[in-house]
């Protein structure tokens, strides 16, 4: 199975023979095989030069770059191999009707919704008083199906995550106080956390659209514009709450992240090297978690779940079958 490769030390990435090879500044050097890698995280500082990124081109590997404090500040792209003219038109068509596109985009809302709303339930049922915050969040998302603009969408998904975070005090074991949602930039260890998670979770989603043919710039949601994927911000949405915001309660209530993982100094902005790789191997597990699959009748990992959903999107596209979004049974 193809994995992700994370690089944390600095050094240096360059094709060797038909691998791949690391260099560390020290002069340790580990060979990668090139068949096993689905994408590259560089966490560190990192050179590589034309030969590397052509030769990684070559295998469809996206490189995804996160900076000192470990917010995500880019990926590089290979050239799409799976060009379907007829599937971008019907994308951009579905995009400039925009009863078309406030459709699809509802689809992604509800099902976001949804999933947030089985998390609170999960932990409701558990001898967290969340009951009231479910009841706000049961009346909002029923809202959604009569949204008539993209903005007024927005302003319930934006209320829905109000009354969601507030109920994450009741979640967290920790004495943490999490006031609300800040992103730029966090101002606290939890927003910093969600920060991360979140952009992880859009890479790997980037990563899962590129196996399709669906072009990860066209968006129903999040607006198209330069310098993102904003398709990939749409389907995150759905996955946010089953992959990140579970890893982040299993993470904090296990205090396996608390305070310490951060530099305090720096405001909690920082997350400290050892605390990062946990997540991400925490992550990386959750992600080869299986589910049998109420329709396909087999296994299938949260990781082939993003793929299935852009596949799902691509049947409504064609007009093959209404894209309804991934929703939690269990």
């Amino acid at each position: 199975m193809e994995q992700s490769f994370y690089v944390y030390n600095n050094g240096d990435l360059k094709r060797k023979d038909n691998t791949l090879q690391f260099t560390s500044y020290e002069g340790k050097k580990r060979d990668i095989p090139v068949e096993r890698i689905d994408n590259i995280y560089i966490m560190s500082e990192m050179t590589f030069n034309t030969s590397f990124i052509n030769y990684i081109s070559q295998y469809g590997i996206a490189m995804h770059f996160f900076n000192y404090y470990n917010f995500y500040t880019g990926s590089y792209y290979p050239k799409e191999k799976l060009i379907a003219g007829q599937l971008l038109i019907k994308q951009v068509e579905n995009y400039t009707e925009y009863e078309r596109r406030i459709l699809i985009a509802r689809k992604f809302i509800e099902a976001a919704a949804d999933n947030i709303y089985r998390n609170l339930r999960y932990y409701n049922g558990r001898g967290k008083d969340v009951a009231g915050f479910m009841e706000e969040i049961d009346v909002l998302r029923r809202k959604i199906r009569d949204t008539r603009t993209i903005e007024e969408l927005m302003g319930i998904e934006g209320n829905i995550r109000k009354h969601y975070y507030a109920a994450w005090n009741m979640i967290i074991n920790q004495e943490i106080r999490f006031e609300k949602r800040v992103m730029h930039p966090p101002d606290n260890m939890i927003n910093s956390l969600i920060s991360f998670v979140n952009s992880l979770i859009y890479t790997k989603v980037l990563s899962e659209v590129y196996h399709t043919q669906l072009n990860p710039t066209i968006s129903y949601l999040h607006e198209p514009g330069v310098r993102r994927y904003s398709l990939c911000l749409d389907i995150a949405e759905v996955f946010k709450p089953l992959i990140g915001d579970r890893l982040i309660f299993s993470l904090l209530n296990r205090k396996q992240i608390t305070e310490d993982s951060f530099t305090k100094e720096l405001n909690f902005l920082h997350l400290k090297k050892d605390s990062s790789r946990l997540i991400v191997q925490e992550l990386e597990e959750r992600l080869k978690k299986t589910i049998m699959h109420k329709e396909l009748g087999r296994q299938v990992s949260y990781r082939y779940l993003i793929r299935l959903e852009a596949y799902k999107l691509v049947k409504h596209l064609i007009g093959e079958k209404e894209y309804e979004g991934f929703k939690i049974w269990w």
